[in-house]
């Protein structure tokens, strides 16, 4: 695999360490190290090693994006269905979709172009529910291996008969605890793997019975893990926790012990004061996904009042329940769903009672949580430029050709804002992770970016 492990790259360099602020780093020196991590942030001024690699006139890089929420297997109907509620799409399309990677080569082939896809999209890092299905979850973690993405891939445990279908589901509790643990224990044994984890993957309390909770909050503890599951997503999903415990999705995910510094919570949209303060103590994060609970969670997450409590929060996409993979797309839903909750939405009601004051952030803001935000979430060194960091990267050109970015000349480190709003997949014209370059053109470093579906390593 080329790229700069070992190399120096020269240019502008644009992050945002810190919600509310960005960090432009202009003609600046970043050194990689030969294991894919930065070992030094400069000036050019201060000195240029010799072979540094110098960025295109024009462009600029940002780090990777960090996508917190991904059905892998959902990928193929992605924009479909979603006029309906909930508990309807499951049952109706999403179950029997995902039913299918049963068939490795059903699977295979969605799972390499899904990846593919994503990396070319700037997607650098990715969390993602497979399906109840071992070796089809073994097989994504390896096309993510071979692929060179950084991904977190995790087998969906959904054991309750009384809310599952009799076609897909796992036979018993004890049954995907096991094949959980089998599953951790293949992708931690995975040859030269430097960026693919497992975690547990409870679907959401909905479909687990109770010794499946049980089972995995001991897991968890046990293979310290990361964790992830839906959390009071919708309505429904909601009200599901509290006629089956009495307390919420949070206090009950906590009680089963799946609630800790590697938890990500999906959606969230329903999370109480109390809720959030559980949250924060066991140091978990939300995966916010805002165009998807446009679709499917029936209200808009508190986002700015989670940040200043002190959550930690990123993004997601949630394929296939949001209709794009684009985390440029999950920042701009992001600053649009934040202005409808502060401005309301009924044009009926007054002013000033239609919406909740002080809900609002920018799209500086959303950049910082789609990627420091999401690295803090999953307490993984990924997201900015900093030394001891991997570096997960995407250089920008706003004048691609096909691209949709129209700066007329400007500055692209002064335009950040309007290059997020406005760039597509055309202007990422490389995306490299740990230093390797995963998708695009290679600076003129030998070699070429791998294809879908054949090993770096």
């Amino acid at each position: 695999m080329s790229g700069l492990r070992g190399r120096s790259v020269r240019g502008s360099f644009v992050h945002a360490p810190v919600r509310g602020e960005l960090e432009v780093l202009r003609d600046a020196v970043i050194t990689i190290g030969s294991d894919g991590t930065i070992t030094s942030v400069g000036r050019a001024a201060d000195g240029v090693p010799e072979g540094t690699i110098e960025l295109p006139a024009g462009q600029l890089m940002l780090p990777g994006f960090v996508d917190l929420h991904i059905h892998a297997p959902q990928y193929p109907q992605l924009g479909m269905a979603l006029d309906v509620p909930l508990e309807v799409w499951l049952g109706k399309y999403t179950f029997p979709l995902e039913a299918q990677y049963a068939d490795l080569a059903f699977a295979q082939e969605r799972y390499e172009t899904l990846v593919a896809d994503l990396l070319a999209s700037g997607t650098t890092t990715a969390l993602y529910f497979a399906t109840v299905h071992r070796e089809a979850t073994e097989l994504l973690a390896q096309i993510c291996l071979e692929q060179g993405q950084r991904a977190l891939v995790g087998k969906v445990v959904m054991d309750d008969p009384a809310s599952c279908p009799d076609y897909y589901r796992d036979a018993s509790a004890e049954l995907a605890v096991a094949e959980t643990r089998a599953v951790i224990d293949h992708i931690r044994a995975l040859p030269d793997n430097d960026r693919v984890l497992p975690v547990i993957t409870p679907r959401f309390i909905p479909s687990c019975t109770d010794a499946a909770l049980a089972g995995l909050g001991k897991l968890a503890a046990e293979c310290d893990c990361h964790v992830q599951t839906h959390c009071s997503e919708s309505d429904w999903a909601h009200g599901y926790a509290l006629d089956r415990y009495g307390k919420t999705d949070t206090a009950a995910l906590d009680g089963f012990g799946l609630l800790g510094r590697k938890t990500v919570l999906a959606h969230s949209v329903f999370l109480t004061d109390d809720d959030m303060a559980t949250v924060r103590a066991a140091g978990a994060g939300v995966a916010h996904c805002a165009l998807s609970n446009m679709y499917f969670g029936n209200a808009v997450f508190p986002l700015r009042r989670a940040l200043e409590k002190g959550l930690h929060v990123g993004l997601g996409t949630d394929i296939s329940g949001g209709p794009s993979g684009s985390m440029l797309e999950a920042c701009r839903a992001t600053a649009q769903a934040s202005r409808l909750l502060e401005d309301g939405v009924d044009a009926r009601d007054s002013r000033e009672t239609r919406g909740v004051p002080n809900s609002r952030i920018d799209m500086l803001t959303a950049f910082h949580l789609a990627t420091a935000g999401g690295g803090e979430a999953l307490d993984l060194p990924v997201g900015m430029f900093r030394p001891g960091y991997h570096f997960d990267a995407l250089l920008i050109d706003p004048a691609a050709e096909a691209g949709t970015v129209r700066l007329f000349g400007a500055e692209p480190a002064e335009r950040l804002e309007q290059i997020l709003y406005t760039a597509s997949r055309p202007n990422i014209a490389a995306t490299f992770v740990g230093g390797d370059l995963v998708s695009g053109a290679d600076l003129g470093v030998s070699g070429a970016a791998p294809q879908a579906g054949h090993s770096s390593h």
